[in-house]
């Protein structure tokens, strides 16, 4: 390990005191094809957490196109712990396992994975797509992920005709993520890891901008492009469902619920309704990592109740008529 040691997102602060977030650094590709990393069942496995929204996504697509029997997954315990407990001299926290918590080797913790094929100092995050044949990380960028998943495993997936990527959308798909993903997805972050009021304000207000400008979209179609539901949704999807549990108490993204913007709040029960979606959603898990894993935060790691909503009720998406792609 490097000199400068592992990092974690609560050190990504620049000068001004404002978030600012890695990005990944492992970025093979699987392929239907061939070449290095080709498309096969059982060789490739999935590393996640229930609590990061960015690993759900890849949960959510596995489950959308029927491929959990193709591409196996290990789930870490929600609290970041101690990732090097017998040394006092270091102080990294991050994802860790419980007994039996990874399936390939019980390996203790995400950081092992990243030790293994690596001696750089980096962020040990998950998404982690690890490939069984060469034991080494594929990727670590869950749109890279989901777009893998998407496509390159078509031939071994129960639903192989869901494309959540349509050529035909693409174009679309992309702006849409391109504003969503700074100011909404990763716009929590900013707001609740920011050091500065400035930073701060600046981040939330991009934030509400950002997701009125949602509400205003989701009052004409029943998803970001149309009727069709695509990765650009199941992307807003994950940030959404932990925004009244989490963000409003633990990030100050405190100007609005989201169960008070009428036409988001029902989008969110119409996409937690997809056949597979919600077995991705464990509020439990999600709640226990946020407000236990920084004790910079909430230093005595205390867990608000909140206000259990029921995702299942009936909602009104129905009324810009059958949803399509799933």
């Amino acid at each position: 390990m490097s000199a400068t040691g592992p990092k974690t997102a609560l050190a990504e602060t620049d000068t001004k005191g404002a978030f600012n977030r890695t990005p990944s650094t492992f970025r093979d590709r699987v392929t239907a094809q061939g070449g290095r990393f080709k498309a096969a069942p059982g060789r490739y496995h999935l590393y996640v957490s229930l609590a990061c929204p960015w690993a759900s996504r890849c949960l959510a697509v596995l489950a959308i196109k029927g491929l959990e029997n193709c591409i196996d997954v290990s789930v870490t315990e929600p609290t970041w712990k101690k990732t090097k407990p017998d040394d006092p001299q270091d102080k990294h926290m991050g994802w860790v396992f419980g007994p039996g918590g990874d399936k390939l080797r019980d390996r203790p913790t995400i950081r092992t994975l990243y030790e293994e094929v690596t001696d750089k100092a980096t962020k040990y995050t998950v998404p982690l797509l690890w490939c069984t044949v060469e034991n080494t990380i594929v990727n670590n960028e869950s749109e890279d992920i989901v777009r893998m998943l998407n496509t390159e495993f078509n031939e071994f997936a129960e639903k192989p005709g869901i494309d959540l990527y349509p050529e035909e959308l693409r174009e679309q798909i992309d702006a849409i993520n391109a504003w969503t993903y700074p100011s909404i997805n990763n716009g929590v972050y900013r707001c609740g890891f920011a050091t500065t009021q400035e930073a701060y304000e600046e981040a939330f207000d991009e934030l509400f901008n950002a997701l009125d400008r949602c509400e205003e979209i989701l009052s004409g179609s029943r998803f970001l492009c149309g009727n069709r539901f695509t990765e650009a949704d199941l992307r807003l999807f994950m940030t959404l469902i932990r925004f009244d549990e989490v963000y409003v108490v633990y990030f100050k993204t405190n100007r609005k619920m989201m169960r008070e913007y009428p036409n988001i709040f029902n989008y969110i029960k119409d996409v937690y309704q997809i056949p597979g979606v919600a077995k991705t959603v464990s509020m439990d898990h999600i709640k226990r990592h946020y407000f236990t894993s920084h004790p910079v935060l909430n230093a005595y790691g205390i867990i608000p109740k909140g206000y259990p909503m029921d995702y299942t009720s009936a909602h009104d998406r129905n009324r810009f008529g059958p949803m399509e792609g799933v």
